[in-house]
């Protein structure tokens, strides 16, 4: 039968399977986090990022980023574009849509909006992100600091996009780590205390060459009314082949689609 002759009964079995086999997977016992080992010898660059600014690299497929919390600061926001092409970068409502969650963590993908895995989670100490609100805003911090001159993730991310030739129309909503935000059922949004910890890491790893910008500044919701975000060191490094626990071994159905589409850019 053509796909285009089912049943919408048909379509609604299909979606509730594909729904029941997604939560499956999110409802899985959780496991005690254990990072992946990163050899000195995989090291291939490390930079520091004070507190309030920025920094952009490049990161070939294969290879992966490891964001270094030391002061616990509360948020660190990363955007991702496709470095071949970059008018494909990162979509949160497909990565949310795709895995049945905002809580993105290890084990997990970040995919385009061509619905391609740009990066894979191989661990995050923290456990929580932000994959809804995005990053600061000159207002957000005049509302929490008391001063819209302080430096923030969307000014952050202009001159990212600046400094690569592309404009504000390449900017969207970028994803922030460090950051234990929720969501009630009424659509309200809260912070969580006490999982953002000093020394915590997010290791990504690129599935397509791409393009990284990163902003060290507070996130918007953050409780606390104080300035003061501590450098973070970020570190381009060659991860392990994929093993068990591995997003790869870990995808669903769709999740595996958008690997295969992805892979087939570099078939």
């Amino acid at each position: 039968m053509q796909s285009d002759a089912q049943s919408p009964e048909w379509y609604r079995a299909r979606y509730e399977q594909m729904r029941d086999n997604a939560r499956q997977v999110e409802t899985r016992p959780p496991v005690p986090y254990s990072p992946v080992p990163m050899e000195d010898t995989a090291i291939l660059a490390r930079q520091s990022v004070p507190g309030g600014w920025y920094c952009s690299t490049h990161l070939p497929r294969g290879q992966a980023l490891r964001l270094i919390n030391a002061g616990g600061n509360h948020g660190v926001a990363v955007m991702l574009w496709n470095a071949d092409d970059v008018s494909e970068r990162y979509n949160p409502a497909d990565t949310i849509k795709q895995q049945w969650t905002t809580r993105i963590s290890a084990g997990h993908v970040l995919l385009s909006d061509m619905e391609r895995v740009m990066a894979s989670v191989l661990g995050d100490s923290c456990g929580y992100c932000d994959t809804l609100v995005g990053g600061s805003t000159p207002g957000s911090n005049a509302r929490n600091f008391g001063d819209a001159r302080l430096r923030n993730t969307r000014d952050n991310m202009r001159l990212i996009v600046g400094k690569h030739g592309m404009d504000v129309r390449d900017m969207a909503v970028c994803i922030s780590f460090f950051s234990h935000v929720s969501v009630d059922e009424g659509g309200r949004f809260s912070w969580g205390e006490g999982d953002v910890r000093a020394g915590g890491h997010v290791d990504l790893r690129a599935e397509m060459n791409l393009l990284v910008g990163v902003s060290n500044c507070p996130h918007p919701f953050s409780p606390r009314t104080t300035y003061d975000p501590a450098p973070i060191d970020v570190v381009r490094w060659q991860p392990p082949q994929p093993g068990a626990g591995d997003p790869r071994t870990l995808a669903g159905e769709e999740i595996r689609r958008a690997f295969d589409m992805t892979d087939a850019l570099f078939a």
